[in-house]
């Protein structure tokens, strides 16, 4: 399934649009509750506005907000932000560091986003087990886990530390696209002969067809298409 997933989505990758660690990370903890799409829709003006953990730091909490509004959640949002920028400012220098046990002290950073930190911006091998991870790797009987840090344990052991970033990137790929939390494209997905849980969406190519998504969508189909 593993080697099925690396020719499905070669290109597989980060859907956030970052240029540096501190994109990163503020576009991963913006990304809670809302969609990678609406994210990269606010980030260019913010990271324009506040280029440094700093300028986070001492942000105008109403101009701030303004900018996030549309993410949802935005108060919030903006009390992590500030949040992290003054963390960052007084306990590493400004810098975003490169260590999950010291990404994991800053103000609403969990594994997960520790993870897509590292394996995206300073390539350090990560499994970032978010909603669709979960449910695709227990979907496919990889583990029985539901706790996200006992699923990464889990998966972890199964696949060798330097792909643990691709891997991570193409099952959420294949979550966002194919394997749908209600109604799974089973009869349109190349993995389907190895998925224990095959059935679980409809199973006809034509009709799975209709709900596979995204730019791959074509070379998704010429994979399963019947032979």
């Amino acid at each position: 399934m593993k080697r099925c997933l690396d020719d499905v989505y070669p290109d597989a990758h980060c859907e956030l649009d970052f240029t540096t660690p501190l994109e990163l990370l503020v576009a991963v903890v913006l990304s809670a509750q809302t969609t990678d799409v609406r994210v990269n829709l606010v980030t260019p003006a913010l990271f324009k506005r506040y280029r440094t953990a700093a300028d986070y730091a001492g942000a105008d909490r109403t101009e701030l907000e303004e900018y996030l509004r549309s993410t949802g959640f935005y108060r919030a949002k903006a009390n992590s932000v500030m949040g992290l920028g003054a963390a960052l400012v007084e306990r590493f220098g400004g810098e975003v560091p490169n260590k999950l046990e010291d990404l994991v002290t800053l103000p609403g950073v969990g594994r997960k986003t520790a993870n897509v930190v590292l394996g995206n911006a300073f390539d350090v091998p990560g499994i970032t087990v978010d909603t669709h991870f979960g449910r695709l790797v227990r979907r496919w009987g990889w583990t029985a886990e539901e706790d996200p840090v006992k699923v990464e344990h889990a998966v972890g052991e199964l696949i060798p530390r330097k792909e643990w970033t691709m891997l991570s990137h193409r099952v959420i790929f294949h979550g966002r696209r194919v394997c749908h939390a209600k109604k799974p494209a089973c009869g349109a997905c190349p993995l389907a002969k190895d998925c224990p849980s095959y059935g679980t969406g409809p199973t006809g190519f034509d009709e799975a067809a209709k709900l596979v998504k995204g730019v791959e969508k074509d070379h998704i189909l010429a994979m399963a298409a019947p032979r």
